[in-house]
């Protein structure tokens, strides 16, 4: 067995301080998740814009607004049901954020490219 390379601390792991996020790494975590679960829901994905989040964290806890596109027709509350849930579970899973408050925001419907789906 080899030792540590790292000492023992001798403060408390309470008085350590803590990890703080930027709200621009939330953004981005948000925007990935958002594009991943469109991914499985448009027939034509690179289609639509990579979608827009912005993140603050403020005294009320994470705050989110995340702007996408959606294809034209799609069942828009299973399309953004899905992601919200990719979104909000990417969160927790990456960045520890419990509940984030989520405004999803539709910004375009885009219609299917002419002669591209049959």
């Amino acid at each position: 067995m080899t030792a540590s390379p790292f000492p023992p601390s001798r403060i408390p792991a309470a008085e350590r301080g803590g990890l703080r996020i930027a709200d621009r790494a939330l953004a981005r975590i948000a925007a990935q998740a958002a594009s991943e679960a469109l991914a499985e829901h448009a027939p034509e994905p690179d289609r639509l814009d990579f979608p827009r989040a912005s993140a603050d964290q403020g005294k009320r806890g994470l705050r989110l607004r995340l702007g996408i596109d959606l294809p034209y027709p799609v069942d828009i509350a299973a399309a953004t049901g899905a992601v919200h849930h990719q979104v909000v579970r990417r969160l927790e899973q990456l960045a520890g954020a419990a509940e984030p408050a989520l405004s999803l925001v539709v910004e375009r419907l885009v219609p299917p490219e002419p002669g591209g789906l049959e």
